[in-house]
């Protein structure tokens, strides 16, 4: 009986240990697969964090290049400082663009073949051809269309106007075809001559002493409405000259009777006889 006793305390104990064992190794086993799953989770938030930091990144670099085209485009310093490259490149009209306004009357006019000449870039300087002679053309309304093209600003526009002035002026005859048209003429010039535009003021001078060489005394009954704007610009140093110059000219192709208008408007001026 005691044998038997022992033996069955013996067993008892054996497997009492076994299942301490089996229980050790499931704690062990849970134990692990935490530590693992943690371990999971981490790598996945840190791959997370650092896709979000990729692109958080990338934007801000997308954003700065932005920023920074913006202001090379749009700087007013550019804007402000013309390159030395943009005199041999003068404002040239874009006939395929968008225009922010419409296009004036000369402009519309020209497009559509009112002007009979065009444009012949040389390689020194331009020049114009005509489509017939000159002389063989109306001044009736052509003089007057290119007279109200000296305002314009743009490339081609400004050299057609101007040399097409000149060059229409020049013709045989041209005394009895422009003298009808001065009470038209002359407003137009006096747009040109009030224009804020310094060089559209120059080519609205010029074309008036072009006209006083043709017509001659038959301007002194029009001088007076063109004085008023030409005694302003005087007060300018860098038109002071020209603006004389161009006095003188009247003076001389109108004869003694522009010296009484013009004294009358500028009183400073001094004849060219004194």
């Amino acid at each position: 009986m005691e044998h038997a006793s022992h033996f069955f305390q013996k067993s008892g104990l054996h497997f009492l240990n076994i299942a301490r064992g089996l229980q050790s190794k499931r704690e062990a086993m849970q134990k692990s697969e935490c530590h693992r799953g943690i371990q999971l989770r981490n790598r996945v938030t840190d791959n997370c964090d650092q896709r979000t930091s990729s692109s958080a990144q990338i934007k801000h670099r997308t954003t700065v290049q932005q920023r920074k085209s913006s202001s090379s485009t749009s700087s007013p310093e550019s804007a402000r400082h013309p390159r030395p490259s943009d005199k041999l490149n003068p404002k040239t009209i874009n006939p395929f663009g968008e225009q922010s306004r419409a296009p004036s009357a000369f402009a519309a006019i020209y497009s559509k073949g009112g002007v009979p000449c065009r444009l012949v870039h040389g390689s020194v300087k331009h020049r114009l051809q005509w489509e017939c002679p000159p002389e063989k053309l109306p001044f009736d309304p052509l003089l007057i269309t290119l007279a109200e093209g000296l305002r314009e600003t743009k490339h081609p526009y400004t050299f057609v106007s101007k040399e097409g002035f000149r060059e229409l002026l020049s013709v045989t005859g041209a005394l009895e075809k422009a003298v009808p048209l001065l009470p038209r003429l002359i407003p137009v010039l006096k747009a040109a001559l009030v224009h804020l535009d310094d060089e559209v003021f120059e080519r609205g001078l010029n074309a008036l002493v072009q006209l006083s060489v043709v017509v001659g005394p038959s301007l002194n009954d029009h001088l007076k409405h063109l004085l008023t704007s030409l005694s302003r610009r005087l007060r300018d140093k860098k038109f002071k000259e020209p603006i004389t110059t161009a006095l003188q000219k009247l003076e001389q192709h109108g004869g003694s009777g522009s010296l009484i208008i013009i004294k009358s408007k500028i009183p400073t001026y001094c004849s060219i006889y004194c």
